[in-house]
Protein backbone atom coordinates (compact mmCIF):
# COMPACT_ATOMS: atom_id res chain seq x y z
CA UNK A 1 0.00 0.00 0.00
CA UNK A 2 1.29 3.47 -0.83
CA UNK A 3 1.20 6.19 1.81
CA UNK A 4 -0.10 9.38 0.19
CA UNK A 5 1.05 12.57 1.95
CA UNK A 6 -0.55 15.94 1.30
CA UNK A 7 2.15 18.61 1.58
CA UNK A 8 1.07 22.20 2.10
CA UNK A 9 2.06 25.46 3.76
CA UNK A 10 1.75 29.19 3.24
CA UNK A 11 3.45 31.47 0.75
CA UNK A 12 7.22 31.60 1.50
CA UNK A 13 6.94 29.03 4.29
CA UNK A 14 9.43 26.70 2.61
CA UNK A 15 7.03 24.14 1.17
CA UNK A 16 9.01 23.90 -2.10
CA UNK A 17 12.20 23.28 -0.14
CA UNK A 18 10.56 20.35 1.66
CA UNK A 19 9.12 19.06 -1.65
CA UNK A 20 12.71 18.98 -2.99
CA UNK A 21 13.77 16.97 0.08
CA UNK A 22 11.12 14.35 -0.73
CA UNK A 23 12.27 14.26 -4.36
CA UNK A 24 15.90 13.84 -3.24
CA UNK A 25 14.77 10.74 -1.31
CA UNK A 26 13.33 9.33 -4.57
CA UNK A 27 9.77 9.87 -3.34
CA UNK A 28 7.53 11.01 -6.24
CA UNK A 29 6.10 14.50 -5.81
CA UNK A 30 2.96 15.52 -7.72
CA UNK A 31 3.03 19.33 -7.93
CA UNK A 32 -0.47 20.82 -8.24
CA UNK A 33 0.94 24.21 -9.34
CA UNK A 34 2.73 22.66 -12.32
CA UNK A 35 -0.42 20.72 -13.23
CA UNK A 36 -2.51 23.92 -12.96
CA UNK A 37 -0.24 25.44 -15.62
CA UNK A 38 -0.37 22.34 -17.83
CA UNK A 39 -4.18 22.12 -17.92
CA UNK A 40 -4.50 25.60 -19.43
CA UNK A 41 -1.96 25.10 -22.21
CA UNK A 42 -3.22 25.43 -25.81
CA UNK A 43 -5.00 22.27 -26.92
CA UNK A 44 -6.28 21.44 -23.44
CA UNK A 45 -10.01 21.42 -22.76
CA UNK A 46 -9.62 23.92 -19.88
CA UNK A 47 -7.71 26.29 -22.17
CA UNK A 48 -10.75 26.49 -24.49
CA UNK A 49 -13.07 27.20 -21.57
CA UNK A 50 -10.81 29.91 -20.11
CA UNK A 51 -10.63 31.69 -23.50
CA UNK A 52 -14.42 31.43 -23.91
CA UNK A 53 -15.00 33.00 -20.49
CA UNK A 54 -12.24 35.64 -20.44
CA UNK A 55 -11.88 36.46 -24.14
CA UNK A 56 -8.94 36.41 -26.51
CA UNK A 57 -7.43 39.56 -25.02
CA UNK A 58 -5.86 37.36 -22.30
CA UNK A 59 -3.75 35.55 -24.93
CA UNK A 60 -0.17 36.23 -25.91
CA UNK A 61 0.82 36.41 -29.57
CA UNK A 62 1.76 32.72 -29.58
CA UNK A 63 -1.76 31.81 -28.41
CA UNK A 64 -0.75 30.85 -24.86
CA UNK A 65 -2.46 32.45 -21.87
CA UNK A 66 -0.88 35.63 -20.56
CA UNK A 67 -0.84 34.62 -16.89
CA UNK A 68 -0.04 38.07 -15.42
CA UNK A 69 -2.87 39.60 -17.47
CA UNK A 70 -5.34 36.93 -16.37
CA UNK A 71 -4.04 37.31 -12.83
CA UNK A 72 -4.71 41.04 -12.82
CA UNK A 73 -8.31 40.41 -13.95
CA UNK A 74 -9.13 37.80 -11.30
CA UNK A 75 -7.09 39.29 -8.44
CA UNK A 76 -9.48 42.20 -8.05
CA UNK A 77 -12.71 40.37 -8.93
CA UNK A 78 -13.76 37.48 -6.70
CA UNK A 79 -16.58 36.44 -9.04
CA UNK A 80 -14.19 36.06 -11.98
CA UNK A 81 -11.65 34.32 -9.76
CA UNK A 82 -14.35 31.83 -8.77
CA UNK A 83 -15.23 31.23 -12.44
CA UNK A 84 -11.60 30.49 -13.24
CA UNK A 85 -11.35 28.12 -10.28
CA UNK A 86 -14.46 26.27 -11.45
CA UNK A 87 -12.72 25.61 -14.77
CA UNK A 88 -9.23 24.84 -13.52
CA UNK A 89 -9.75 22.99 -10.22
CA UNK A 90 -11.67 19.96 -11.58
CA UNK A 91 -9.10 19.53 -14.35
CA UNK A 92 -6.23 19.72 -11.84
CA UNK A 93 -7.94 17.28 -9.49
CA UNK A 94 -8.48 14.78 -12.33
CA UNK A 95 -4.85 14.91 -13.43
CA UNK A 96 -3.53 14.71 -9.85
CA UNK A 97 -5.63 11.56 -9.35
CA UNK A 98 -4.34 10.04 -12.60
CA UNK A 99 -0.73 10.61 -11.52
CA UNK A 100 -1.43 9.30 -8.03
CA UNK A 101 -2.98 6.09 -9.46
CA UNK A 102 0.00 5.69 -11.79
CA UNK A 103 2.50 5.81 -8.89
CA UNK A 104 0.36 3.44 -6.80
CA UNK A 105 0.41 0.96 -9.70
CA UNK A 106 4.20 1.37 -9.88
CA UNK A 107 4.28 0.16 -6.27
CA UNK A 108 5.71 3.37 -4.75
CA UNK A 109 5.87 3.17 -0.96
CA UNK A 110 5.15 6.86 -0.55
CA UNK A 111 3.69 9.58 -2.81
CA UNK A 112 3.55 13.30 -2.08
CA UNK A 113 0.82 15.61 -3.34
CA UNK A 114 2.25 19.13 -3.20
CA UNK A 115 -0.90 21.25 -3.00
CA UNK A 116 -0.74 24.89 -1.80
CA UNK A 117 -4.52 25.03 -1.23
CA UNK A 118 -4.92 21.52 0.18
CA UNK A 119 -7.36 22.58 2.90
CA UNK A 120 -9.00 25.48 1.06
CA UNK A 121 -9.78 23.34 -1.99
CA UNK A 122 -11.00 20.50 0.25
CA UNK A 123 -8.58 18.00 -1.29
CA UNK A 124 -7.65 16.23 1.95
CA UNK A 125 -9.77 13.24 0.88
CA UNK A 126 -7.07 12.48 -1.73
CA UNK A 127 -4.38 11.87 0.92
CA UNK A 128 -3.83 9.75 4.04
CA UNK A 129 -1.64 12.20 5.94
CA UNK A 130 -1.38 15.99 5.88
CA UNK A 131 1.92 17.76 6.47
CA UNK A 132 2.20 21.53 6.94
CA UNK A 133 5.47 23.45 6.57
CA UNK A 134 5.29 26.15 9.22
CA UNK A 135 7.13 29.42 9.86
CA UNK A 136 6.26 32.34 12.12
CA UNK A 137 4.70 35.42 10.46
CA UNK A 138 7.87 37.55 10.78
CA UNK A 139 9.97 34.92 8.97
CA UNK A 140 7.30 34.47 6.31
CA UNK A 141 7.12 38.23 5.70
CA UNK A 142 10.90 38.66 5.55
CA UNK A 143 11.39 35.69 3.17
CA UNK A 144 8.58 36.79 0.87
CA UNK A 145 9.87 40.38 0.65
CA UNK A 146 13.38 39.13 -0.18
CA UNK A 147 12.26 36.41 -2.60
CA UNK A 148 9.74 38.45 -4.62
CA UNK A 149 11.26 41.92 -4.13
CA UNK A 150 8.04 43.18 -2.53
CA UNK A 151 7.35 46.05 -0.17
CA UNK A 152 6.20 45.08 3.32
CA UNK A 153 2.61 46.05 2.44
CA UNK A 154 2.60 44.02 -0.80
CA UNK A 155 4.02 40.98 0.98
CA UNK A 156 1.53 41.37 3.80
CA UNK A 157 -1.41 41.56 1.33
CA UNK A 158 -0.34 38.27 -0.23
CA UNK A 159 0.02 36.55 3.12
CA UNK A 160 -3.38 37.88 4.23
CA UNK A 161 -5.07 36.56 1.06
CA UNK A 162 -4.38 32.98 2.19
CA UNK A 163 -5.71 30.85 5.02
CA UNK A 164 -3.53 31.72 8.05
CA UNK A 165 -0.72 29.22 8.65
CA UNK A 166 -1.87 28.81 12.28
CA UNK A 167 -5.21 27.51 10.95
CA UNK A 168 -3.44 25.03 8.67
CA UNK A 169 -1.32 23.82 11.59
CA UNK A 170 -4.51 23.00 13.55
CA UNK A 171 -5.82 20.94 10.61
CA UNK A 172 -2.57 19.08 9.88
CA UNK A 173 -1.57 15.61 11.02
CA UNK A 174 2.04 16.72 11.38
CA UNK A 175 4.16 19.79 10.81
CA UNK A 176 7.69 20.71 9.91
CA UNK A 177 8.95 23.73 11.80
CA UNK A 178 10.92 25.53 9.09
CA UNK A 179 11.99 28.54 11.18
CA UNK A 180 15.57 27.29 11.48
CA UNK A 181 18.14 25.68 9.19
CA UNK A 182 17.41 23.46 6.20
CA UNK A 183 19.32 20.67 7.98
CA UNK A 184 16.94 20.84 10.95
CA UNK A 185 13.90 20.71 8.66
CA UNK A 186 15.38 17.69 6.88
CA UNK A 187 15.94 15.89 10.19
CA UNK A 188 12.30 16.50 11.12
CA UNK A 189 11.21 15.08 7.76
CA UNK A 190 13.34 11.93 8.11
CA UNK A 191 12.00 11.35 11.64
CA UNK A 192 8.45 11.69 10.33
CA UNK A 193 9.02 9.23 7.50
CA UNK A 194 10.35 6.71 10.02
CA UNK A 195 7.33 7.30 12.24
CA UNK A 196 5.01 6.74 9.25
CA UNK A 197 6.90 3.59 8.29
CA UNK A 198 8.12 4.70 4.87
CA UNK A 199 11.82 5.15 5.73
CA UNK A 200 14.30 2.97 7.58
Amino acid sequence: MSLVIGLTGGIASGKSTVAKMFAALDIPVIDADIIAREVVEPGEESYQKVVEVFGEEILKEDGSINRPKLGSIIFSDSEKRERLNQIVHPAVRKRVLEKKEYYIRQGEKCIVLDVPLLFESKLTSLVEKTLVVFVVKETQLKRLMERNQLSEQEAWDRIQSQMPLEEKVKLADELIDNNHSIEESKEQLLDLLKKWGVAD
